[in-house]
């Protein structure tokens, strides 16, 4: 869909804010009705607060935006796999839909280590991946390369 392509290209743009504070380039923004509600990009180093991922940012401020926790008919754009933690913030706040670029192989929470989004939870997220992987997994490895050096 082309429209993923979109809203990923402005979680990337997030991703994009995190790898300028050398921070861990992970971005995500939360949609409602064709609009994005919430941002937010990985912070923890700059907040030293370990909830200060990309997915936790944006969707406090799509709950504040929509003075609601339950985010029923929103769509999270993220440009890694979320890890445990972030996909249990998905489920509680009841998004519709998760769509995420690359897969973490050491801290994924869908299809990469444990699925936590299959659990016994009344509440079921539809999930896309792979929308721009290419370009996430690139700048993910630019910056743990750069780590190494």
């Amino acid at each position: 869909m082309k429209s993923d392509e979109l809203y990923m290209t402005e979680a990337l743009n997030e991703a994009k804010k995190a790898l300028a504070k050398d921070e861990v380039p992970i971005g995500a923004v939360v949609v409602y009705e064709g609009a994005i509600i919430g941002r937010g990009y990985n912070q923890r180093e700059t907040l030293q607060r370990a909830t200060a991922h990309a997915e936790i940012i944006a969707i406090d401020e799509a709950c504040r935006t929509l003075g609601s926790w339950r985010l029923e008919d929103c769509t999270i754009y993220v440009s890694v796999e979320p890890c445990p933690m972030c996909a249990g913030t998905i489920i509680q706040s009841r998004i519709k839909r998760l769509v995420y670029a690359a897969s973490d192989n050491k801290n994924g929470a869908h299809v990469s280590g444990l699925n936590v989004f299959e659990g016994p939870f009344n509440h079921k997220v539809a999930i896309d991946s792979g929308v721009l992987a290419q370009e996430s997994r690139q700048m993910i490895r630019k910056f743990f390369s750069s780590l190494r050096k």
